[in-house]
């Protein structure tokens, strides 16, 4: 009798910086997958620069999921299908909000099955009340000393303060 491959699935995404709806998605994918490995994208593609380095997002997420025993969370630097193959991950789990983001996932989601039809995209629809969440909001209302705590995680409230040097 042969023991079933554990079923690993990757969360990609810059997490500049994790938002709780970015949390809660992690926290569903970890009830269904085996093994979660979130991927910290090092340098974003759709992104110029990052606010946070990736060993500080990647510390981020880390203090923010200790009781999720399946969460793993890792810097990677190459395209999701090759880190997906790297973990042995047969799935990539992202979050969808709106329909922008469903017109952007859709096309890399035909990308990735091009690039490695044994790794399934899977999508969560975000909790109506993290729909309107990003990580780019959260930065902009902390530019304005805006009350982000049920936003974030604490600390990442705080290194947000820091950071933008509103405390």
């Amino acid at each position: 009798m042969s023991k079933e491959q554990p079923r690993i699935a990757v969360c990609p995404g810059s997490y500049d910086p994790v938002t709780n709806g970015h949390l809660d998605i992690i926290g569903r994918a970890s009830r269904t997958f085996d093994q979660v490995v979130v991927g910290v994208v090092n340098k974003p593609m759709r992104k110029s620069k990052t606010l946070f380095t990736a060993e500080e997002r990647k510390a981020f997420i880390e203090d923010a999921t200790p009781g999720l025993e399946n969460v793993e969370v890792k810097i990677f630097r190459t395209s999701v299908v090759e880190f997906s193959r790297e973990v042995g991950a047969t799935a990539i789990v992202k979050g969808l909000r709106a329909i922008s983001d469903f017109e952007y996932e859709n096309e890399m989601a035909q990308l990735n099955h091009k690039l490695d039809p044994g790794v399934e995209s899977v999508y969560v629809f975000a909790r109506s009340n993290y729909s309107f969440l990003s990580s780019t909001g959260v930065k902009e209302m902390a530019i304005f000393n805006a009350d982000i705590s049920d936003l974030v995680p604490a600390p990442v409230a705080t290194a947000l303060a820091d950071r933008l040097g509103r405390r």
